[in-house]
């Protein structure tokens, strides 16, 4: 059979159909990927507009732009907006989208899950978002410490969606979870071993595992929350023999290695690009693996560097304040094996590049201001000061927002076959750049002077109102950079330069693909023979290429998780609305229970298990690829 009829034939079986229905219905990895990538970057706008008004009002001394409560509301939706429905799943979309290719697979090694999975995330922040259009937002930070989120301090239904809404985001990401580390043991190409997988792949299996681990603990403290709210229980009640640490202690556990959940597969997408960028392999390749790992397993020892105010023994914090230290070691091991490629590479100084550079120069200012927080005594006098929002903002931007931008100009032609204008890009890299710089350096300096975080005003002649005035100029000076990005977005996405496969001259198994690529990715699955399958000539030494074609259904290799060799064929499933349908009763369960609608709840309860059986119930068509 041609090469021709064989990817018609792909074509037909892998190809959504362009109506209505499969627009719902689709389960295409590169559709779900952009849709994650899409709806973030939506909920980054809304938080970065939320932050912008809170700068505003904190700009000038006694100002009055807003009430203290609006303030607060503002202040705790910037916050789990920025830190749930932006970080997170927009590295997500990018994995979801470039993984399986990366890994020579023609999809997740579950596509129905990849589905509900962003159904669930997009309701998650619809659920969230219902709070503020009813007047009641969430309105005790992202962290929302007890006593003061139990119904007697909070009586309003806010607190009940900051609950309800993260359930089902801890439900979206958990099973995103376990879909990458089934999608990267079993769906390799053959030849890639694990010590042959890109670096981007690396750093999304560790966070899915921290994932597995680390959620369930945000789950039981929102579902303790909720159950003292609405039920009478007394997890955080201290009159009742509860305690109010034990919430600290649960989010906490969940909230450092979150940090990592969000900073590891951005550290991995530099990890890719640095190198394309540099014209050489990176440096220490092994060492950047590991440490990778040993962040993931170590950011485990770490949650109660958060809370050396609450009075605790000092060989607790001595002990936590050690792994602090310690953890910093495998960060710094990265960014010497960046330097080091740059060092000695040819550098080619695209946009994408200039982003990259710029998340390394301010990661390690966030990364060093964070380390002198895990020393005790300087803790203790920073801990509610400005200084920590710095911190924070340095390392999410940094190691966050800066590289996804550079993995945007960097991925974009594989998405959309158009390349993004690279003048404007650079514009936009120099404004943002400058504008975070002005806007949350001198964070660090009003934090040493005693400007307290988390506060709605402050009187004048304290010495803060030139610093305050001059971050929320350079608030907008950055915004102005992003709105650029998005411009930029725009009009390549109509008007921008051709793309070819790999204009990029890149040397992973995605660019061996169209731009944008087909439905099934490859017409022939490709074997692999080094780290660097398109920058090595090398003969197959597997079988004939049209016997991996796998064109009888919707088929895909299953290899061996260690050293990747093909062992099966699994069988995909086809497009579906069962997963949009679970979420939307799924969501139907969450918002009845946040109104104590009772019947509604077991309603919804006994169609969302409907669903499920009706999903999981094995069918005779499944063994043809249905």
């Amino acid at each position: 059979m041609s090469a021709t009829a064989v990817a018609q034939r792909l074509k037909t079986e892998w190809e959504t159909p362009k109506s209505l229905w499969g627009k719902f219905a689709t389960v295409d990895h590169k559709e779900i990927g952009i849709r994650y990538i899409v709806t973030a970057l939506v909920f980054m706008c809304i938080g970065g507009i939320e932050a912008l008004i809170v700068r505003v009002q904190l700009a000038r001394p006694d100002a009055a732009l807003v009430s203290p409560e609006v303030y607060d509301q503002l202040f705790t939706m910037h916050g789990i907006t920025m830190i749930f429905w932006y970080a997170q799943p927009i590295l997500s979309g990018f994995a979801i989208y470039v993984i399986p290719m990366m890994i020579g697979a023609r999809d997740m090694a579950l596509p129905r899950l990849n589905a509900f999975t962003y159904w669930a995330f997009l309701l998650s922040g619809i659920l969230v978002y219902i709070a503020p259009c009813m007047g009641q937002a969430p309105h005790a930070g992202w962290f929302a410490y007890v006593p003061y989120t139990l119904y007697q301090y909070s009586p309003s239904h806010g607190m009940d969606f900051y609950a309800m809404s993260l359930i089902l985001f801890t439900i979206s990401m958990t099973g995103g979870a376990v879909n990458f580390i089934l999608t990267i043991m079993r769906q390799r190409a053959p030849g890639m071993s694990i010590n042959r997988m890109p670096l981007f792949v690396y750093s999304t299996f560790t966070i899915s595992w921290v994932s597995i681990f680390a959620m369930p603990a945000l789950t039981a403290a929102c579902v303790f929350l909720e159950l003292d709210r609405r039920w009478g229980t007394h997890f955080y009640t201290i009159a009742h023999g509860g305690s109010a640490i034990l919430w600290q202690q649960l989010f906490w556990f969940f909230g450092h290695p979150w940090v990592y959940i969000i900073f590891l597969p951005a550290t991995g997408m530099l990890s890719m690009i640095i190198p394309i960028f540099s014209r050489r392999p990176i440096v220490g390749y092994p060492w950047v693996a590991v440490s990778t790992i040993l962040t993931g397993a170590v950011g485990f020892s770490v949650w109660m560097h958060h809370m050396f105010t609450v009075g605790m023994s000092d060989m607790s914090m001595s002990f936590f304040s050690a792994g602090s230290m310690m953890i910093s070691i495998f960060t710094t091991v990265q960014i010497f094996a960046w330097v080091a490629t740059l060092w000695k590479g040819r550098l080619v100084m695209t946009t994408a590049m200039h982003y990259a550079l710029g998340s390394i120069a301010v990661l390690i200012v966030g990364g060093l201001n964070g380390v002198v927080t895990g020393i005790i005594p300087l803790d203790w006098q920073a801990h509610n000061t400005y200084f920590v929002v710095s911190h924070i903002h340095y390392v999410l931007i940094g190691g966050n927002m800066f590289p996804v931008f550079a993995a945007l100009f960097y991925w974009f032609p594989k998405m959309t076959g158009k390349m993004l204008n690279e003048s404007l890009g650079k514009w936009s890299f120099w404004i943002c750049f400058v504008g975070f710089n002005v806007a949350f350096f001198p964070m660090q300096i009003l934090g040493f002077i005693g400007m307290p975080r988390r506060v709605y005003t402050y009187p004048a002649g304290l010495g803060w109102s030139s610093m305050n005035m001059l971050e929320t100029a350079g608030a907008f000076v950055l915004g102005i950079g992003i709105l650029l990005i998005f411009i930029n977005v725009f009009i390549s996405r109509r008007r921008g330069r051709i793309a070819g496969r790999n204009p990029w001259n890149a040397d992973t198994l995605e660019w061996a693909t169209d731009s944008p690529p087909e439905a099934y990715a490859f017409v022939h699955l490709p074997t692999v023979a080094s780290r660097h399958p398109l920058w090595d000539d090398h003969d197959e030494e597997a079988d004939p290429s049209d016997e991996r074609t796998l064109d009888d259904g919707r088929l895909t290799l299953v290899s061996t998780w260690l050293d990747a060799e093909p062992y099966a064929v699994a069988s995909m499933p086809k497009e579906t609305l069962v997963p949009l349908l679970a979420c939307l009763t799924l969501f139907g369960f969450f918002l009845a229970l946040v109104f104590q609608l009772m019947w509604l709840v077991l309603g919804c309860f006994l169609v969302t298990l409907s669903f499920a059986f009706y999903w999981l119930w094995p069918r005779p068509e499944a063994e043809e690829g249905a």
